[in-house]
């Protein structure tokens, strides 16, 4: 089976101003971590929230740095377990950011199973019967 998994990384970022900034500048250090080798993995602002509820941005400052959360997302083929997608995941991910703090987020099993192509949603086979291909002389 294959898997979507997505890990939370904690980027920290030195002498920033603005929230934007230094988002900007967590997306393009993580990038930059992951090329050439997982240019596969998909970086995204992470999303924080209050004790209350109340939605927070996704990079805290202070003393002109910040520590920003992304979420990265990335597709784990041929593996028998979530779990085991997700160690991967994390291992693939944490080897190339080194002192960065990773959490799973998610784990989501992708459909494994043939569609029909025109997507109309009937269950038509794929590959027609050999009955079918020949002509009735």
């Amino acid at each position: 089976m294959d898997c979507r998994v997505v890990v939370e990384a904690a980027v920290p970022v030195y002498d920033v101003e603005t929230e934007d900034e230094a988002i900007r500048i967590a997306i393009s250090k993580t990038g930059e971590m992951l090329n050439p080798d997982l240019k596969y993995v998909e970086i995204n602002m992470g999303s924080r929230t209050s004790p209350g509820g109340e939605t927070l941005p996704p990079a805290f400052i202070a003393a002109d740095e910040a520590l920003v959360a992304l979420e990265l997302e990335m597709t784990v083929f041929n593996v028998e377990q979530e779990e085991h997608a997700s160690r991967i995941a994390r291992k693939e991910i944490g080897q190339r950011l080194e002192h960065i703090p990773l959490k799973i987020l998610s784990v989501e099993v992708l459909d494994d199973e043939p569609t029909d192509t025109d997507g109309n949603g009937d269950d038509k086979e794929l590959i027609p019967e050999f009955d079918d291909l020949v002509d009735d002389r």
